[in-house]
């Protein structure tokens, strides 16, 4: 896979996940996949992701940076939500609140298989 494609293939998965389109989740996250280096497999990941957009109804993912470089992808996303109750064990309660994430994955056979992400918690507080 070329950076372009993989940039093209990180892009759509991206689209997929704004959609909300779970049934062609599995076209980009391989079937055992980890998050933060534990096994979650599809239906965890696919279930952590259902439970954001529960929890987060706004929910939006913004690409602010991108680098692709096979078989590993970086990414710096952007979010502006209003949870709903507690995120992060910070009590929300609907507020709009911005913050960044940064997530690293790598490729396997085509598909994410690797996910790693680091979330900026301060700057969420720091905006309560």
């Amino acid at each position: 896979m070329t950076r372009d494609q993989l940039a093209a293939l990180y892009q759509s998965y991206i689209d997929c996940l704004n959609r909300q389109d779970w049934a062609h989740l599995g076209d980009f996250v391989h079937p055992q996949v980890t998050y933060n280096g534990i096994t979650v497999g599809l239906d965890g990941y696919r279930a952590m992701l259902e439970r954001d957009f529960r929890e987060i109804p706004d929910l939006v993912f913004r690409i602010q940076l991108l680098v692709a470089d096979p078989p590993t992808v970086a990414s710096r996303l952007n979010f502006k939500v209003s949870p709903r109750g507690e995120f992060f064990d910070l009590p929300i309660n609907g507020k709009t609140v911005t913050f960044d994430e940064n997530v690293f994955y790598e490729v396997i056979d085509g598909k994410f298989a690797h996910v790693w992400s680091v979330i900026d918690k301060a700057a969420i507080a720091q905006q309560l």
